[in-house]
Formats: C-alpha cells, sequence, structure tokens
C-alpha cells in the first residue's frame, strides 16, 4: 500500500480497480513468464547476477540521472509522482521505485537497475502523451518492475555496449551477440507483458491506443485514427510473400521493442480476451503462489501459445511451417507458389528472362 510522506494512504486519483497481491503471472505474456519461472528457479541464479552487478554500470547509472537529470517528487513533476504512486497502488507494488525525467527529445521509457529498479522518462515523452496516456505508460514500466524485467534489461544494455567494445575480435563478438539476440527476443515479449500492466493501470484501452499511435506518428491524433492503425498490423501481418516473411524476421532482429502497430494490435486482443476480463473480476494469480509455480507448465502455455500463434497466423512463412506440421504432400509446390506469390514463376512471362523471377534483379 503506498503512502505520502506524512503517512496518510494515496489512492489513484480517480475510481480505478486495484488488484492486491496480484502475481505478474496474472499479465506476463506466455514467453515472457515461461523464461522468468525458469530463471526465478534456476538455483543460484540470483547469486551470480549479484556477483555480476559488480561488473555492471548501474551504480554509474544511479548517479548519472541524480547528477544530470530531475528526480520526480512531490516537488518535482508532481503529477508524474502521482500517477506512479497510483500505478504501485493498483499492482500492490510495496516499494515504490525512484524516476527521473531525462533531457531528450527522443520520446522514451525505461525501467533498468539490479538491486533496485529505476524508472525513466525522457521530456520527449512527457511533452509527447497527455495525462491518461503517460498514465498507462508509467503503469507500463511499474509493470517492468513488478516482473523483475529491470534486471534483464539491465544485463541487456551491458551485453549490447560489450558487444560494440568488442566488435574487432570476431568469435567473441559473435557469441555475445547470439546472447544479446536471444535477450531481446524476450524483451520484446516482455514489452508485451508491460503493455498489458499499463492498461491494468489505466484501465483505459483508447487512451493506451493513443498512446502508442503517438509513438509512431507524433503529436497529430486529428490526423489518425485508431481502426486504420489497427488495420496496418493486419496488413503487416498478412501481406507479401515468403521473401516479406523473411524481411520481417530480419527488420526485428536489432530491435528492443516490437513494431508499434502489432503492440497496439496485441494489447487490443488481450483486453477482449477471458484472462483480461477474469483480471478485471479479481480472480488473478498472487504472490504467494509464486514459489509453487510450475516450469513446466509455464513451458507448456508457452507451446500452447506458440502453436496457436502459427495455426490462426496469416503470415506466409507461418503458412509453410503449417504445412510442414501437417505433412502437406506438394511441398516443393506450395513452397514454389508461396515464394512466388504476386510474381511469376519461372519460365513463364517475367520468369527466367523476366524482371521478376529468381533471375531478375528480385531473385538475385
Amino acid at each position: 500500500m503506498t503512502e505520502s510522506p506524512g503517512g496518510s494512504e494515496r489512492v489513484p486519483s480517480r475510481d480505478r480497480r486495484r488488484f492486491p497481491g496480484i502475481s505478474s503471472r496474472a499479465y506476463e505474456h506466455p514467453a515472457d513468464r515461461s523464461a522468468l519461472v525458469a530463471l526465478r528457479k534456476l538455483s543460484g541464479f540470483d547469486t551470480v547476477f549479484k556477483t555480476l552487478s559488480g561488473l555492471l554500470p548501474e551504480r554509474s547509472l544511479r548517479l548519472m540521472f541524480l547528477s544530470d537529470s530531475v528526480r520526480v517528487s512531490d516537488q518535482q513533476f508532481a503529477h508524474l509522482n502521482d500517477m506512479l504512486r497510483d500505478a504501485c497502488y493498483i499492482l500492490d507494488l510495496e516499494k515504490v521505485p525512484p524516476m527521473y525525467v531525462n533531457q531528450d527529445p527522443q520520446p522514451n521509457a525505461m525501467c533498468i537497475g539490479l538491486d533496485e529498479p529505476i524508472i525513466v522518462l525522457t521530456t520527449g515523452l512527457v511533452e509527447l502523451l497527455d495525462e491518461e496516456e503517460m498514465r498507462a505508460v508509467i503503469g507500463h514500466e511499474v509493470g517492468h518492475a513488478l516482473s523483475g524485467h529491470a534486471v534483464y534489461r539491465t544485463v541487456l544494455l551491458f551485453l549490447t555496449n560489450l558487444a560494440l567494445k568488442i566488435a574487432w575480435i570476431p568469435l567473441g563478438n559473435v557469441a555475445v551477440m547470439a546472447i544479446v539476440t536471444a535477450l531481446r527476443e524476450w524483451f520484446r515479449k516482455s514489452e508485451l507483458s508491460a503493455d498489458r500492466a499499463g492498461l491494468l493501470v489505466g484501465q483505459d484501452l483508447q487512451a493506451s491506443m493513443r498512446g502508442l499511435m503517438k509513438l509512431a506518428g507524433g503529436n497529430h491524433l486529428h490526423e489518425m485514427n485508431v481502426d486504420a492503425f489497427l488495420q496496418q498490423a493486419e496488413e503487416y501481418e498478412a501481406g507479401g510473400d515468403l521473401r516479406d516473411s523473411v524481411l520481417k524476421v530480419l527488420n526485428m532482429l536489432p530491435r528492443s521493442h516490437p513494431f508499434t502497430t502489432v503492440r497496439a494490435a496485441e494489447l487490443k486482443k488481450w483486453s477482449a480476451s477471458r484472462d483480461y476480463q477474469r483480471i478485471m473480476d479479481g480472480h488473478y494469480p498472487r504472490k504467494e503462489e509464486d514459489k509453487d509455480t510450475s516450469v513446466s507448465e509455464s513451458f507448456r502455455e508457452s507451446a500452447a501459445h506458440y502453436a496457436e500463434s502459427v495455426r490462426t497466423s496469416k503470415d506466409p512463412l507461418m503458412g509453410l511451417v503449417r504445412d510442414i506440421a501437417g505433412g502437406a504432400g506438394d511441398l516443393g509446390g506450395k513452397l514454389r507458389d508461396t515464394v512466388f506469390r504476386g510474381g511469376s514463376r519461372p519460365g513463364g512471362p517475367g520468369g527466367a528472362n523476366g524482371t521478376d523471377g529468381p533471375e531478375g534483379p528480385a531473385g538475385r
């Protein structure tokens, strides 16, 4: 329960549902949750990270933000401080993490730290979002803190910087980048978890949608439309051929966050799910049950999620995966049709002697 400096209870600024004792497992994406449950169960994991913390620049980061940013409090950015307290109260995070506003025109927010998480908002983000949109973002970051994501985000930042420093060592860099790539894939799923936490805090789906739209298109809401924005996600998911599917994967690899339209579509889908409604009705996993969580059960849930994603996906690559899993009789023909969907096959018009087949510019 969050209290003001004078000891009086701080409650949300409007009537929002609170979730006493809620476990982060309630809102975590299945892939994120299975990884976290496994790491928490791993013997000696905490000891390893405490040892590693001596090598990480966490202390330096804390001193940097303390000396060159504005710490949110009742005296500085008081409205943000109220939102932070509200978010912690709603998600039942006992210790309110320090939050800073950093001068940076790029809209961004992050939650980092090994021993104690800290939240950082950029001025670009503060100036871009209205109150309810910002409330969802702060809830997003508090969700990271509740899940323990800050630990792994700090490690990811450290390893990314390390990879840049040892880029001249071929094998060393490859090894580090392999770990970084795996961490980024997990972290992208953790962002979907935190988006859900932001919705639980703000309890305003339209505000969450507006915030994501602004991150994509700037402060021009009068020029944007939520339905059209979500339609972009549908076109991205279903459009193109197998070559586009491969390009989607390559475009995603260097990113720490999923694409904005995809985040919006995922959040809207979750908001309409039975899981979300059960949480809002007060039925959710509790913190005291975390120690009894089964790793194998979490992995089964994650596997079931991915299987369902493959089954329902309109992406051409996922369609090919379904065909392989289903033992398609004419797999070669299906592969050929998938690759050249929208174009001509070799030997026909625009094929081997044209410009759009495998021997033309697009196929080289």
